[in-house]
C-alpha cells in the first residue's frame, strides 16, 4: 500500500482556488464531498428531524398519561357498584347517629334525664347550669352544662355509667373530683349535650356563610 504524502495534500490545498471548483484537484473535491455528505444529515437532524423527534417523544408520554388515565377510570367503574353499597353504608350510619341527637324541643328533656342520673344515684347536685349560648357547628349545636355534684366514689362512677348509655349522646369532660366533708366527694364536671339544627337553622348558617363568601371576594 502506497505511503500518503500529507506533503502533496496541504500543497494541493494551498494552491486551490476556492472560488473555481473547476480547478480543483481530487483531493479537495473528495473533502468537500465528505464535508457535503457529512453536513446535510446534521442539518437535517437540527434544522427537521430534531422537532418531530421532539413530537414523538411528547406522544409517547402522552400515550403513557392516556393509558394511566384509562386504567384509572377502569377501576372506577369496576368498583362503582361498591362505592354506592359504601356510600349507602355510610349515610345509613351517619343518619343513625343523626338520630342520638335531640332536637331543639327534646334538649329540656335530656337535660332532665341527665338531672336524674345524678339524683338515682344518690348524689346531690351543688350546680347544673348549662351555658348561656350554644356553640354552633356545621349541621349540629353543642351545649356544655357545668356540674358540681357530691356523693361518694362508687356513685359517681355510676352516674357516669348512666351518662354514657343515655339514648342521647352526651359526654363528660374535664373532669375534677377533690374530698369534701363527712368523707364524701365532690366532682366538678363539663357535660356536653348535642342537638341537631332544624331546617331553618340550617337555612340561616347556609346564608351567613354566603354573605361571608361573598364580603371576602369584595
Amino acid at each position: 500500500m502506497a505511503a500518503i504524502d500529507f506533503n502533496k495534500i496541504a500543497e494541493d490545498f494551498k494552491a486551490t482556488n476556492w472560488q473555481d471548483p473547476g480547478s480543483w484537484t481530487a483531493i479537495p473535491k473528495s473533502v468537500v464531498l465528505i464535508a457535503i455528505l457529512v453536513a446535510l444529515p446534521v442539518a437535517g437532524y437540527f434544522g427537521l428531524w430534531q422537532g418531530q423527534l421532539d413530537e414523538l417523544e411528547q406522544g409517547k408520554q402522552q400515550e403513557v398519561k392516556h393509558k394511566d388515565d384509562y386504567l384509572n377510570k377502569k377501576k372506577q367503574a369496576v368498583n362503582l357498584d361498591l362505592h354506592k353499597q359504601q356510600l349507602r353504608e355510610i349515610d345509613t350510619q351517619f343518619g343513625a347517629l343523626l338520630k342520638q341527637l335531640p332536637n331543639k324541643s327534646q334538649m329540656d328533656a335530656l337535660l332532665v334525664d341527665i338531672n336524674q342520673a345524678g339524683l338515682g344515684r344518690g348524689l346531690q347536685f351543688e350546680l347544673f347550669k348549662p351555658a348561656a349560648q350554644e356553640i354552633v357547628r356545621d349541621f349540629y349545636a353543642e351545649l356544655p352544662i357545668t356540674v358540681r355534684l357530691i356523693g361518694v366514689y362508687h356513685d359517681m362512677g355510676a352516674f357516669a355509667s348512666d351518662v354514657g348509655q343515655l339514648s342521647r349522646i352526651v359526654t363528660l369532660n374535664d373532669v375534677g373530683i377533690d374530698a369534701g366533708k363527712d368523707g364524701s366527694l365532690i366532682m366538678d364536671v363539663t357535660a356536653r349535650t348535642f342537638r341537631y339544627l332544624d331546617e331553618e337553622e340550617l337555612a340561616a348558617q347556609r346564608k351567613t356563610a354566603a354573605g361571608a363568601k361573598k364580603g371576602a371576594k369584595k
